[in-house]
């Protein structure tokens, strides 16, 4: 029994911990939670838990549905709002199949293929996600419109607020998890908040963005709001994003740092950004997964901060350049290990296990088949016109999940990332999930047509 394991079960019975939930999620990013007595967890450790597999989305098939969750050690962590004697803790699984190998559906897994790769070339994955989610009054009901908890603004400071009292509460309760959080204000929208957690390997980190989900919906049901995570709930205020950081690493030197280099970015940054950009489009249907994402990416609402746009549309990268899809941070200059680069198409409600590995494998790709970066966008790209943008190469993102979808079915980078199973059935899911939408009459139809046909 390795020291992790032992830690757990010594901690289960030092704190009266009666309950362990093992967390996992669905191909689409959603968690999934099974509780366990401590009495069966060393057997877990050993074996895992079984569970009907095909009873999840995108997991198994009915007749090979017996699969096992089995816990990672290294996730356990106790649950702050179960803090009442007996405890609850929880921990992340691994899916596997009754052999015991990795399952090809566990969105957990394909990251760690994708970090597998990365090690192999000698490189270590940082990421750092700005997670923007929206608080509202109560839970909506079907045909209302939400209504915001707050009518705050872009980093307006309200002591007595809602969103002031509960980002204080989310972060002391983050905190108590072991998920150090970096910043947190208030966004542009009516009760719309931000939340960012601080680097970490981009395992943790898709954990911990796991985790930040449920915790961010856990403190809104005690303060009596709603905390949502879609991409854009409003049409006339700007949607959520989920702007992530990401760095290379070889052991303890970043290897996106040259001294003397245009921006201190060194060939392996301008590679790994260039693979972004080829690629950005094929994995778009991952990073922005729903119809609704689309309403976010070319919603044209200006951001009450000044800038000329909600969010990146085109596809292009800049030093500081808030309208590119890539974008070079400058809040100090950029130097050693705190050189990188911040991608701003992922919304909040993609899974992060899969985006992280994308982005990832989009870079990685660049790296070893050498892409050239082109030369980056120095003007506000939403300001350009049609034209301009042609002549500068600077081509749009997938406008709707239909193009999106389609864009990624001929990718060989998404395939071999995702791997077959999860690659098939994201697709089917998509598709099915944009031919819902189309058959929709929706109320903007009927308020336009019925007063004039």
């Amino acid at each position: 029994m390795d020291k992790q394991t032992e830690f757990v079960l010594r901690t289960l019975e030092e704190r009266d911990i009666r309950f362990v939930r093992l967390w996992f999620t669905d191909v689409l990013g959603f968690l999934k939670s099974v509780a366990v007595a401590p009495a069966e967890l060393e057997g877990a450790f050993a074996e895992g838990i079984g569970f009907d597999g095909s009873a999840i989305e995108g997991f198994a098939r009915v007749y090979e549905a017996d699969m096992l969750a089995k816990p990672d050690p290294a996730t356990f962590q106790i649950l702050p709002w179960r803090s009442e004697s007996p405890g609850t803790a929880r921990m992340f699984c691994d899916i596997l199949m009754p052999d015991g190998s990795p399952s090809w559906a566990d969105s957990r897994y394909v990251l760690k293929r994708a970090l597998a790769r990365a090690s192999e070339l000698g490189f270590t994955f940082y990421t750092h996600p700005e997670i923007e989610f929206f608080l509202f009054e109560r839970t909506p009901k079907p045909g209302e419109a939400p209504i915001p908890a707050d009518s705050s603004g872009y980093f307006d400071h309200t002591p007595h607020g809602v969103g002031h009292d509960f980002r204080r509460q989310a972060i002391t309760m983050l905190e108590s998890m072991g998920i150090s959080v970096e910043f947190s204000h208030h966004e542009g929208a009516p009760g719309q908040q931000e939340i960012d957690l601080r680097y970490a390997d981009a395992l943790t980190t898709a954990d911990n963005v796991m985790t930040f989900r449920q915790v961010m919906k856990q403190v809104a049901l005690e303060q009596n709001v709603y905390a949502s995570f879609m991409p854009k709930p409003f049409t006339e205020h700007p949607g959520s994003g989920m702007h992530t950081h990401l760095s290379l690493f070889e052991g303890d030197r970043n290897a996106f740092f040259e001294a003397g280099a245009q921006y201190q970015l060194s060939k392996t940054a301008r590679a790994f950004i260039a693979g972004i950009l080829k690629h950005a489009s094929e994995i778009t249907a991952v990073t922005n997964q729903f119809v609704n994402s689309y309403k976010r990416l070319w919603g044209g609402t200006s951001l009450a901060a000044g800038a000329g746009g909600e969010a990146p549309s085109y596809v292009c990268w800049g030093h500081n350049n808030r309208s590119a899809l890539v974008r070079v941070p400058m809040y100090k200059p950029q130097k050693g290990n705190s050189t990188r680069i911040e991608i701003r198409s992922p919304d909040p409600a993609c899974n992060p296990y899969l985006a992280f590995a994308l982005l990832l494998g989009a870079g990685l790709q660049g790296i070893e088949q050498g892409y050239e970066l082109p030369e980056g966008a120095e003007d506000d790209v939403w300001a350009l016109t049609d034209s301009e943008r042609r002549a500068m190469g600077i081509k749009p993102l997938p406008a709707s999940l239909a193009e999106a979808i389609t864009v990624m079915e001929t990718s060989e980078l998404v395939a071999n990332v995702l791997g077959e199973h999860v690659f098939d059935f994201f697709l089917r899911n998509k598709r099915e999930e944009w031919a819902d939408y189309q058959r929709q009459v929706t109320a903007y139809e009927r308020d336009r047509y019925l007063p004039i046909l």
